[in-house]
C-alpha cells in the first residue's frame, strides 16, 4: 500500500493531528493528504505514472514529502535528489540518471534541458491545522509490493551517480517491525533531526508519517532550536555522534524524550549508560541504503539479526575477518541506470556491500570490524575513498591522491587525503578545498590534508591505499601535513 493511503487514513480519523512540523509551519494530516492528492493529479495529468521515475529537489522538507507522497501515490518512483547541488552537477547526475519529470525550484535564469520537464508542487507549506477532511483518492493506481516506490542517492555519489531503488516491499514492509522495536507509534512526535536526502532520516520521516505520527523535520541538525524541540519529542533518529548533545540537554532538562533510534557507526556503552540515566531507550541497529536493516540492538548485548533477516560472515581460509553477507525482504533492487556500486548478489539472493566482520554463527552477536571496500564511516555517512579521489585528481597540481579515513573521536573517522604532487611543490590547502567545495558533499570533503613526494604503489601499478594508511597512521616523516 503507498504510504499516502496510510496518510489519508490518519487524516480521516484525525484530520487536525499534526503530521508534518517543518521550518515553514505545520501541517495537519487533512492538509497533508490534501496537497499530496492534488500533487498527484497534477503528475497524472502530465503523463507521470506507473514506472515513470520523478527528480525531487526540494529544499523544504515538508514540500519534500509531500512530492514523495504525491509521486508514489501517482504509481512513479520518486528519486530524492540534493537541493544544494550546483546547476552543472545537478544536470550532470541527470545525465546519467535520467528522469521522466523533475520537481524542483530552479531560479528562473536555470532553464531545464534535453527536453526534460521542471514542475513545482502545488501550493505552499500550510501552516495551522486544516478542517477536518476525507481524502477520496478514486484515481490511484494499483499497487503492487513490487512496485518502484523510493530512489535515493548513497553516500559519496560523485561523479558516478549510485542511486539505489527500492522495491514497496523493500520500502515499507520493515515499518512493523521497526514500530516494534522502537516503540513508535500514533501518539509520538518524531524528531528527524538532519537531510531527507539521506537514506536515514528520509525513512524516519516516512515512516512516522506511516504510523499517524508527527514527524518534526528541520531539514539539518537544529543547533539553535535542539532544546524547544526535545520539549516536545517522544522519539528521535539520530547517528551516534550526535546522541551525546542531545543527552547533555535531557540532563538540564528531561523533556519526553523515551526512544532515541540510532543507525551509522558503533555506540559506546557509556552513551548508552547515559541514555538509560536519562530515560532513554536505545535501539542501534546497522545496515546500508542497499541493505537497508541487517542486525540491531536493543538491549546493549550486541547486534542481532533484524527481523526477517538472515545474516553469514564469509571467510577464507587463513583469514581472521570475513565479508558480511545477508538475505531478507528488506534487499535494494539494484541502482538506476545500470550504476554502478558495492552492492553485490548472489544466484541465492544473499546481498552484501563489503563490510567486515568476524566469524559469525546464527545465534551469536554480529561483531563488525570495518568496511572491506575501503569506505569510510564518518559521523552517520559512507564515504567511498574513489569517488573522492576522482574529483581530487582535477585539481591543479595533483599528480594522484590517496583517500583513507583518520580516526575521529567523535565521528568515528574523518576523510584524509595524501597528495602526490605534480613537481616540488603541492598546491596549497585552501585551492583544494576549493575544489572540493565545488564538486564534493560536505561529508565527503576532506578534513586533513596531506602531502608525499610518492605515492607507493602495488605491482599493478596502482596506488596502495592500505600501505599509505599505515604509514600515516605510524608517524611517517615523509608524508607533510597541509595546513
Amino acid at each position: 500500500m503507498p504510504v499516502a493511503l496510510q496518510v489519508a487514513r490518519h487524516a480521516s480519523e484525525h484530520p487536525r493531528r499534526i503530521a508534518v512540523r517543518a521550518p515553514g509551519g505545520d501541517l495537519s494530516y487533512a492538509g497533508l493528504a490534501s496537497r499530496t492528492e492534488a500533487a498527484a493529479k497534477a503528475l497524472r495529468g502530465r503523463g507521470i505514472g506507473h514506472g515513470a521515475l520523478a527528480a525531487l529537489s526540494l529544499a523544504d522538507p515538508a514540500e519534500l514529502l509531500v512530492a514523495v507522497l504525491a509521486a508514489d501515490l501517482a504509481g512513479a518512483t520518486p528519486l530524492i535528489c540534493d537541493p544544494t547541488w550546483g546547476p552543472v552537477r545537478r544536470e550532470r547526475i541527470m545525465e546519467a540518471v535520467p528522469a521522466d519529470v523533475r520537481i524542483e525550484a530552479p531560479p528562473a535564469q536555470e532553464p531545464v534541458r534535453h527536453g526534460r520537464s521542471t514542475a513545482a508542487v502545488p501550493g505552499g507549506v500550510h501552516v495551522g491545522a486544516s478542517p477536518a477532511l476525507e481524502p477520496v483518492f478514486a484515481s490511484t493506481p494499483a499497487a503492487s509490493p513490487v512496485d518502484r516506490a523510493w530512489a535515493c542517492f548513497s553516500s559519496g555519489s560523485t561523479g558516478r551517480p549510485r542511486a539505489v531503488v527500492r522495491t514497496r516491499a523493500s520500502w515499507a514492509g520493515s515499518f512493523p517491525h521497526l514500530s516494534a522495536l522502537a516503540g513508535i507509534g500514533p501518539g509520538d512526535v518524531v524528531l528527524v533531526p538532519g537531510p531527507l536526502t539521506s537514506s536515514l532520516y528520509g525513512f524516519a520521516a516516512v515512516h512516522a508519517l506511516a504510523v499517524g505520527a508527527t514527524a518534526v523535520v528541520p531539514g539539518r541538525w537544529p543547533t539553535m532550536e535542539l532544546a524547544a524541540h526535545l520539549d516536545e519529542a517522544t522519539a528521535i533518529h539520530v547517528v551516534p555522534h550526535r546522541l551525546p548533545a542531545v543527552l547533555d540537554l535531557l540532563r538540564e532538562n528531561r523533556g519526553r524524550l523515551r526512544t532515541a533510534v540510532v543507525g551509522g557507526a558503533a555506540l559506546g556503552a557509556d552513551v548508552r549508560e547515559r541514555a538509560a540515566r536519562a530515560g532513554v531507550d536505545v535501539l542501534a541497529y546497522y545496515g546500508a541504503t542497499e541493505l537497508s536493516f541487517v542486525a540491531a540492538d536493543t538491549d546493549g548485548q550486541g547486534l542481532r539479526p533484524f527481523p526477517e533477516v538472515e545474516i553469514q560472515v564469509r571467510t577464507t581460509p587463513g583469514q581472521p575477518f570475513g565479508e558480511v553477507w545477508a538475505r531478507s525482504p528488506w534487499l535494494a533492487e539494484g541502482y538506476l541506470a545500470g550504476g554502478a556500486g558495492p552492492l553485490r548478489i548472489d544466484g541465492d539472493g544473499w546481498a552484501t556491500v563489503g563490510d567486515v566482520a568476524e566469524p559469525y554463527r546464527t545465534g551469536e552477536v554480529l561483531r563488525l570490524r570495518g568496511r572491506g571496500d575501503g569506505a569510510i564511516q564518518t559521523g552517520g555517512a559512507t564515504v567511498v575513498p574513489e569517488d573522492v579521489e576522482e574529483v581530487l585528481r582535477k585539481a591543479p597540481g595533483v599528480g594522484d591522491v590517496v583517500v583513507v579515513g583518520s580516526p575521529h573521536p567523535e565521528l568515528g573517522s574523518v576523510v584524509t587525503a595524501i597528495l602526490e604532487a605534480d613537481g616540488l611543490r603541492p598546491p596549497s590547502r585552501a585551492a583544494l578545498e576549493e575544489v572540493a567545495r565545488g564538486g564534493l558533499d560536505a561529508a565527503q570533503r576532506p578534513r586533513r590534508w596531506y602531502a608525499v613526494r610518492s605515492l607507493p604503489r602495488t605491482p599493478a601499478g596502482k596506488p596502495a591505499r592500505g600501505l599509505i594508511a599505515a604509514r600515516l597512521a605510524g608517524g611517517d616523516p615523509d608524508i607533510r601535513r597541509l595546513t
